[in-house]
């Protein structure tokens, strides 16, 4: 086991991991920007060391630096959570020149699934159905209008090296395609400096399901079910669960075989998860294959009782999986609710600032993930992800009910955030039968309209509660009419307090 690891991310994930390394007795290195210096991952960091200014490029993303940390830390190995650096071949090449443990896949298996193109051809090659389109990258518009109408429109243009939703347009009219290709184009360089583009017929109101997989260095696979992923915004996921509501064991174990097929031709290690569209006949797609940890992992983790990060640790040490497809079970049902610094009043526009008051929901079956705290200023240089707020309950139907009572008892004062959006997910009559896909948001709920009032219940208690306190405190102060202790007098019932104050 390793004597000492490095976790090159912050937020959330960074707490994450930091505390699964606690778990495990492994003392923990982490680094932070000048946005980052009271951030909550700081404090949960045997040794935390500067990497650079605010923005990413001259921080989180600078793979020297960090590769000198952990240098000057003894750090054996470097987990780099989601995003950032965490599917760069680069990064994963630095570490192994430097001996230096990346926990996630090797270099080469990296370079092979994120570039789109590749990773389809080797899924093609091994009998796992893909979606029809170009074989390899478009060039010239002649070629991609031949393609277009050969497979029919609508169809997707996507980024070979993208993800996130940058770098796609469906295009549903051949007038449409020549001008979509240049955007995606350009937004694919900007973006990932890759201008390379493909053509995927693009599948209508479709499911996004992923099955998550482990993978030891000892030939060794075995995947963890699935999650739903079809509650989405511009291709950004919102809202899993796990399981899916749609799968039945026939197609649960056609799917997991073609995932862990997928895994095996790529000669893929560690955890990672392949990604699913399933149309509305039940036929499945591979998509593609994400080479890290997902944001979405702890929904998988709640209905199986595995911690993958600790099952990455393993792998990563050279161990053996401790597990086979057969200990694998699905217990219960759980719901994954991204809480962002966004607001969704205004097309979810960014929302940074101080947040002045948290106060986080408990109680059975309750699971936060948060990167945040009561005072920490939100920066802009980042993802919006502030927090993960999780369920789990025996059944879909009180997994949900569950989500609601958690998510009205969340207060974020400060900043505005998807808590408002989420509520009214859940009391969706669509999503509650799950009826839904990846459409839901701009088909099903169209302009939303939000009512302030119904989503920061605990926020009013709250307040009434400090009113009240300051009420009698003024009152005990000028008219000196009682002796009684502000801990005893908070106790009691409201009633009595409004008379007394009086």
């Amino acid at each position: 086991m390793f004597k000492k690891i490095l976790v090159a991310n912050r937020g959330e994930i960074a707490v994450r991991v930091l505390r699964a390394c606690r778990e495990m007795g492994i003392p923990t290195v982490t680094i932070y920007s000048d946005a980052d210096k009271t951030a909550l991952h700081t404090r949960y960091a045997d040794e935390i060391y500067h990497v650079g200014p605010a923005p990413a490029t001259e921080s989180y993303l600078r793979i020297e630096k960090i590769i000198e940390i952990a240098k000057k830390s003894n750090a054996e190995a470097i987990h780099p959570g989601y995003g950032f650096l965490a599917e760069n071949t680069e990064f994963a090449k630095a570490c192994e020149t430097n001996n230096i443990v990346f926990i996630g896949p090797n270099s080469k298996a990296i370079e092979l699934l994120g570039d789109k193109i590749a990773s389809k051809k080797t899924m093609t090659k091994a009998g796992i159905p893909v979606i029809p389109g170009s074989e390899g990258a478009i060039e010239k518009d002649k070629e991609a209008m031949k393609i277009a109408e050969e497979i029919g429109f609508p169809v997707l243009i996507k980024a070979a090296g993208g993800g996130g939703g940058k770098g796609m347009r469906v295009v549903k009219k051949k007038e449409e395609l020549v001008g979509s290709m240049k955007q995606a184009i350009g937004e694919a360089s900007s973006a990932f400096g890759n201008p390379t583009i493909f053509i995927e017929k693009f599948l209508e109101a479709p499911r996004h399901i992923e099955f998550q997989i482990l993978a030891d260095n000892h030939g060794n696979v075995v995947h963890l079910c699935e999650r739903e992923c079809s509650i989405q915004r511009r291709h950004q996921k919102m809202i899993e669960e796990a399981p899916s509501a749609i799968m039945t064991d026939e197609l649960r174990k056609k799917m997991g075989e073609a995932a862990v097929k997928a895994v095996k031709a790529s000669k893929y290690t560690n955890a990672g998860t392949v990604e699913f569209m399933v149309d509305k006949n039940k036929n499945f797609y591979f998509l593609e294959m994400n080479t890290r940890l997902q944001v979405e992992h702890p929904v998988t983790e709640l209905i199986t009782g595995i911690d993958i990060v600790k099952e990455q640790v393993h792998i990563a040490s050279g161990e053996k999986l401790s597990l086979n497809q057969e200990v694998v079970k699905i217990n219960g049902a759980a719901i994954e609710c991204r809480l962002s610094a966004e607001d969704p009043e205004n097309d979810f526009a960014p929302s940074t600032g101080r947040i002045t008051e948290l106060i986080e929901p408990g109680g059975p079956g309750v699971r936060v993930e948060s990167g945040v705290c009561e005072g920490f200023e939100v920066p802009i240089y980042y993802d919006p992800l502030i927090a993960k707020l999780l369920v789990w309950a025996p059944t879909r139907q009180k997994a949900i009910t569950r989500m609601k009572r958690a998510l009205s008892e969340t207060v974020i004062r400060g900043i505005k955030t998807s808590i408002p959006f989420h509520l009214i997910v859940m009391g969706h009559e669509r999503f509650i039968a799950g009826d839904y896909d990846t459409t839901f948001i701009d088909k099903v709920l169209g302009k939303i309209q939000y009512k302030k009032q119904h989503y920061e219940v605990a926020a009013i208690a709250v307040a009434i509660g400090k009113i009240l306190r300051e009420q009698y405190v003024t009152t005990a102060q000028t008219k000196k009419q009682t002796r009684i202790s502000q801990w005893k007098l908070a106790a009691r019932p409201v009633r009595y307090k409004r008379w007394h104050s009086e």
